[in-house]
């Protein structure tokens, strides 16, 4: 099956209105953070989990608030590099990949489960090494049914929660990209699976940063061409076909989810593509009936609003976590 075939648009999930009733006051991350170039040096570390190294970057002062970035398929903590240097002056950023992603360990699938559940046990264990008892949560893609169970195992732990693109309803997942991926939840055979493979060549790798941008222009092609790095290593497209299949496993979960929206109403700010067509808006506005004072914010952007966007969601969220966290 052609890339372009899997990827076809979703008339239906683009109707929804994107426009809002709205908006906060601008806020320029710069004149916010002055100092921002002399306190956000960003390390790079790793942590054992289990034998499985797991890299992290790593921001800003230890005393002050904690925020973990969750990041997407198929990328890593690298998606967060523009946008960590606009919160390290005030916050403590950390950043870490999952195995088999980025600078973590892959090891052999024989040897390591790759699953969400799995995915998210290490990460629980990492806030634990690390020392994140209490943590804002920035999740994207991936990043969100990872952090959405740490969350609901965990709730005294989220202070907030910062979502972008990032899925926990049914309306999410109504469009057409998911249609070749829902057959090989049903049935997990090579021949479902190689369907997905044209997702993790150099074209589809790109189409997912370039699709629904703004101005292309405005996205540094060193994005895909890394991701597409880690992509290509041995053994890699394996272990990413089959977390396709294990995110079958996460609608399930959808209710217990949005039942620890209900019952906890975490602080959370919405920030959302419009034009991506992996995660449509429409699985955006579906948060307010659980969380009706979240804060929603549509933008003229893609699957990874952080490449066009990063100044106005930092903005955006120094703004929200201003007021959030005391």
């Amino acid at each position: 099956m052609k890339t372009s075939t899997i990827l076809m648009h979703s008339v239906a999930a683009l109707a929804v209105s994107v426009s809002l009733s709205f908006s906060l006051p601008a806020m320029a991350a710069p004149a916010a953070a002055p100092n921002v170039a002399n306190t956000a040096a960003v390390s790079y570390r790793t942590v054992n989990i289990d034998g499985v190294n797991v890299f992290y970057r790593e921001a800003g002062p230890k005393n002050a608030p904690t925020l973990l970035l969750l990041h997407g398929f198929p990328t890593s903590s690298q998606m967060f590099r523009n946008l960590i240097p606009l919160l390290a002056d005030r916050y403590h950023v950390i950043a870490p990949d999952y195995p088999g992603y980025g600078q973590s360990d892959m090891p052999p699938m024989d040897k390591f489960t790759y699953s969400f559940d799995n995915l998210a046990k290490v990460i629980d264990k990492f806030t634990v090494a690390v020392g994140a008892s209490k943590y804002a949560l920035y999740v994207q893609d991936y990043g969100a049914p990872i952090g959405y169970r740490l969350a609901a195992a965990h709730p005294e732990r989220v202070t907030a929660i910062v979502v972008q693109n990032g899925n926990a309803y049914d309306e999410g997942l109504a469009n057409e990209f998911w249609a070749p991926v829902k057959v090989y939840w049903g049935e997990k055979t090579e021949a479902n699976g190689s369907k997905l493979r044209p997702l993790l060549e150099l074209s589809g790798t790109k189409w997912q940063y370039t699709e629904g941008a703004h101005d292309v222009s405005r996205i540094s092609p060193d994005a895909w061409t890394v991701d597409q790095a880690y992509l290509d290593r041995p053994g890699n497209k394996d272990i990413q076909i089959e977390m396709f299949h294990s995110y079958g496993t996460n609608p399930p979960h959808y209710p217990e989810w949005q039942a620890y929206f209900r019952k906890h109403q975490p602080p959370m700010l919405i920030v959302w593509g419009k034009g991506d067509k992996i995660f449509p808006p429409a699985g955006a506005h579906p948060y307010l009936r659980d969380l009706p004072k979240a804060e929603l914010h549509i933008l003229d952007t893609g699957h990874f609003a952080l490449e066009e966007e990063s100044a106005k969601i930092g903005s955006l969220m120094r703004t929200f976590l201003g007021r959030t966290l005391k």
